[in-house]
């Protein structure tokens, strides 16, 4: 249950980073987009994908506070930005080479790919996405940490 609260405070501040035209970055299009072409569909389908994703960190997160014996909102913050890096430096970038819609950096005019590539840190997506992705991330680990401090 917690796994779901923290995965929705996340997405809910990045669709509002997004709608607030902070950042493009949309993970339920990029996630829902690998499983249909639709997306309409595919924003459906990808926040499930997100929250299913968002389940298993989760249950990494818990698996921290326990090795450390202490969930605290200040270690959860802190796993929350090293989540937040290694998404845009590792699992971002590394959609291009397994997503069958998105472009990538290397892509020529015969390209069909319906999705940009995310580039470095995701600043295709705007040059906000770095620092709302790691403020989204920081804002889920400090929702664990306190959720389950509490617990």
């Amino acid at each position: 249950m917690f796994g779901l609260l923290a995965t929705t405070v996340l997405t809910a501040l990045m669709i509002a980073a997004q709608l607030g035209g902070l950042s493009r970055l949309d993970l339920p299009l990029i996630l829902g987009t690998v499983v249909t072409p639709d997306p309409d569909r595919a924003r459906v389908a990808g926040f499930f994908i997100h929250l299913a994703v968002g389940q298993a960190f989760a249950l990494g997160y818990a698996l921290c506070f326990m090795l450390l014996s202490r969930a605290t909102w200040w270690v959860g913050g802190l796993l929350g930005l090293l989540h937040g890096a290694v998404a845009l430096t590792v699992l971002i970038p590394l959609l291009v080479g397994v997503h069958p819609r998105m472009a990538s950096n290397r892509a020529g005019p015969g390209s069909t790919a319906v999705l940009e590539p995310p580039g470095l840190a995701g600043l295709n997506y705007g040059a906000q996405t770095p620092l709302v992705t790691l403020a989204a991330h920081l804002a889920y680990g400090i929702a664990l940490g306190l959720l389950l401090a509490a617990h």
